[in-house]
């Protein structure tokens, strides 16, 4: 069984550009305020949605192996 990932976008930062939407389509969704959020807190570890984050124009989404808490993005510095 693959990775399991917890998907966070913080929404005090996001800027609603839909970048998220258009890489990673049914992983993220724009509510009425054109919020981010995750589909869903937990997904299989997935290219798109790390090629998602990695293209978050402000870098709101985090993503963590789902149990552990380790940081899969952004890298720390």
């Amino acid at each position: 069984m693959g990775d399991r990932w917890h998907v966070e976008v913080d929404r005090s930062v996001c800027i609603g550009s839909g970048m998220c939407v258009l890489t990673a389509p049914g992983r993220f969704e724009l509510d009425t305020a054109r919020q981010s959020h995750p589909a869903d807190a937990e997904t299989d570890a997935n290219e798109k949605v790390l090629e998602a984050a990695e293209g978050c124009p402000v870098e709101a989404i985090t993503l963590t192996l789902a149990g552990g808490g380790e940081v899969v993005f952004p890298p720390e510095e």
